[in-house]
């Protein structure tokens, strides 16, 4: 046997913390057939039956104003949900139960979760489910989807709608929706079943605040007559406001008698007076995420230390490989690709982990709220929303931080477009080595070169958003957050921790399998036999003519195309390449970030003139980030073809910085 549920709900429900409690790591993540919509779905068994858990894009109504909310009320329409779990947050209930006023009259089964109990009681809130159950007519239970011990009780409830097939009770409604102009008139014209898991309330609803979906969609089931008819009713007027004027005093009329408060009014605390101060706003924002980021490090660093052990197997096993007669190739794949990379990735997975739960407290304790709002006004300019900094400010310290933070955009395109900006900022391997090279060439004036890349980056993401921006986020899709700042609570940190471990290890396999693969083939195109050369040496001697266009003789080329691999590891490359080394050396060294000869100075001012050193720079800095950064992308936005043009994107446009760069350079010296 098998049950489908949906779980329905605004941003900051709790819905997606509800999703993860029930499926564990049974889940998988895509993309709607047809839509740049992200779906997440999963499934847990209960008492022999295995429930579908659909957890459909989080949005404030069910209108037509995004593709996520097209996706999400088509999907519960189409009947393939056996139950809808309607989800509301009980310290704000005047507000998250305007979802389902606009669910009502949608013929799907449902009930309704009022989560976040324990912050209502935090706030001296009493709220009576039995009495809003009454007037509802769907089951109605208090909840906290970060407690354990309160998932029986959401069992049972379930249950109960699934037997029943409970329907919301909408005559309440209906009767202050008669009450508006032209709404009777319509609705006369509209059968039962016109379209298909709509009700004829619905339909009339959204036709009067002109939904134009919905529109559509009668245009092409009414015969002209009717049509014509309710076109002239309506007369051209938007009734968007009398809608929800109506879906207001509908919940207003069902919270009535059945919730009341001990405590007054919330009032705007010291921490909220500092971060939506007009001028010290954003700088306390920024301050808030730079010390988040400087606390991952500490979770972060059993993982690093593990990462950064697991190379020391390599010498073991090539021993043992080799006195068993393995091939060398074998070995080499073994040691240079599967446990380099291993080493590599699991180093980079503490840095996630770091950031998801330093990160996910915030989150849970209300501050990262907080942190959209302040830079909302100033993400709109780039086509996004106040959620986008968070993933530019993390990409500071690690790009796959930033890709992993984009998670909490509920806009796909807005999301892809976030990403694609923040491989833009100079991640903290960059950081590592540029100021190095800057200062070992130009001294004093290295300062210059690193103002040179700020202003670069923010030149570079401005131009970013207009190319990607114009296909990603449409011009008449683009808006702010409707959003009220959520209150701040204590974090539940057994539901965090589980969130975190869940994340990570989500994040391990499917990063692994795009690593694996990518050094997989830089191996490939670096490995030589003994007595022969490598096929990249040979690409990068061949094309010596073309690389030197843009300032980088073939070593300093084939560092840049290793620091695809880590960033770190480019100078180690520089240092096998100019003393003889083999590329496959100098490929082990990007992989593992290290490898650098001890007069790696003497050995750069040897053989690197100023105007290409200064072209390599710019090249590797704003090149592609590094393969991890690649993997968590493609794991985010679950799109091969937008993970490669953004990828060709970053490589062509850091190819044609360094031209511009050696040019300069050659004018100043």
């Amino acid at each position: 046997m098998s049950t489908t549920i949906a779980l329905l709900g605004q941003p900051n429900s709790g819905k997606s913390t509800l999703f993860n409690a029930l499926t564990g790591l049974r889940q998988h993540v895509g993309n709607w057939p047809g839509k740049t919509v992200e779906k997440k779905e999963g499934t847990f068994t209960l008492g022999g039956v295995t429930y579908k858990v659909a957890d459909l894009p989080g949005s404030y109504s069910m209108s037509a104003n995004s593709d996520e909310e097209v996706v999400t009320r088509d999907f519960i329409a189409s009947g393939q949900a056996d139950v809808v779990c309607i989800l509301a947050d009980s310290s704000q209930l005047e507000r998250s139960l305007f979802m389902l006023a606009d669910y009502a009259g949608i013929s799907a089964p449902c009930f309704l979760v009022l989560n976040m109990e324990d912050v209502a009681k935090e706030q001296g809130k009493k709220i009576d489910p039995d009495a809003i159950e009454k007037k509802l007519g769907i089951p109605v239970m208090m909840f906290s989807a970060t407690d354990t011990k309160a998932y029986e009780k959401f069992y049972a409830v379930l249950e109960r709608a699934l037997k029943n097939k409970s329907q919301l009770n909408v005559s309440a409604l209906e009767n202050e929706y008669e009450k508006v102009e032209g709404y009777s008139k319509i609705k006369s014209q509209l059968d039962d079943g016109v379209i298909s898991g709509y009700t004829p309330m619905w339909l009339t609803v959204k036709f009067m605040e002109n939904d134009k979906v919905v529109s559509a969609k009668l245009k092409n089931a009414l015969p002209d007559e009717k049509l014509k008819k309710i076109e002239e009713t309506a007369g051209g007027q938007n009734g968007a406001i009398a809608m929800g004027e109506c879906k207001f005093k509908w919940i207003d009329g069902i919270l009535s008698g059945a919730v009341s408060s001990s405590s007054p009014g919330v009032q705007l605390g010291k921490l909220d007076r500092i971060f939506t101060h007009r001028i010290w706003g954003k700088p306390a924002v920024v301050l808030t995420v730079i010390l988040g980021l400087i606390a991952s490090f500490i979770p972060a660093l059993p993982f690093m230390g593990i990462g950064s052990a697991i190379p020391m197997l390599k010498g073991p096993v090539t021993a043992s490989l080799s006195g068993a007669g393995c091939p060398e190739i074998v070995i080499s794949v073994l040691c240079d690709v599967v446990i380099q990379s291993l080493g590599y990735i699991v180093q980079m997975l503490g840095f996630v982990f770091g950031v998801t739960f330093v990160f996910g407290l915030l989150e849970e304790a209300g501050v990262m709220a907080r942190i959209s709002y302040v830079f909302d006004n100033t993400m709109g300019k780039l086509g996004l929303q106040g959620k986008s900094v968070m993933p530019f400010l993390v990409s500071f310290g690690c790009t796959m931080g930033g890709a992993g933070g984009a998670r909490v955009i509920d806009n796909w395109g807005q999301k892809v477009l976030t990403i694609a900006l923040a491989w833009a900022v100079p991640c903290g391997a960059a950081w590592s080595i540029v100021p190095m090279l800057a200062a070992t060439f130009f001294g004093a004036w290295s300062v210059a070169v690193i103002v040179a890349i700020l202003l670069t980056m923010l030149l570079h993401m401005w131009l970013t958003a207009k190319i990607f921006g114009r296909r990603l986020v449409k011009e008449e899709e683009r808006c702010g957050m409707i959003m009220e700042l959520p209150p701040y609570h204590k974090p539940k940190w057994g539901a965090l921790l589980r969130y975190v471990l869940g994340r990570t290890k989500d994040t391990f396999f499917r990063v692994t399998k795009v690593v694996m693969l990518v050094c997989a083939i830089f191996w490939l195109l670096s490995y030589a036999p003994e007595g022969s050369n490598s096929i990249l040496y040979n690409i990068g001697i061949a094309i010596e003519p073309v690389t030197k266009v843009f300032g980088l003789p073939w070593q300093l080329f084939l560092a840049f195309v290793a620091s695809m691999v880590g960033k770190e590891g480019s100078v180690g490359v520089i240092s096998a390449l100019y003393t003889g080394g083999s590329y496959g050396a100098a490929f082990n060294a990007a992989m593992s970030g290290a490898g650098a000869a001890p007069d790696l100075t003497e050995i750069l001012l040897a053989n690197v003139a100023r105007p290409e050193a200064l072209a390599f720079i710019f090249a590797i800095t704003f090149n592609l980030p590094c393969v991890v950064a690649l993997a968590a992308t493609y794991q985010e936005i679950h799109s091969a073809k937008w993970t490669a043009k953004i990828a060709l994107y970053y490589t062509a446009v850091s190819l044609v910085l360094a031209f511009i760069a050696y040019r300069v350079g050659m004018l100043i010296w």
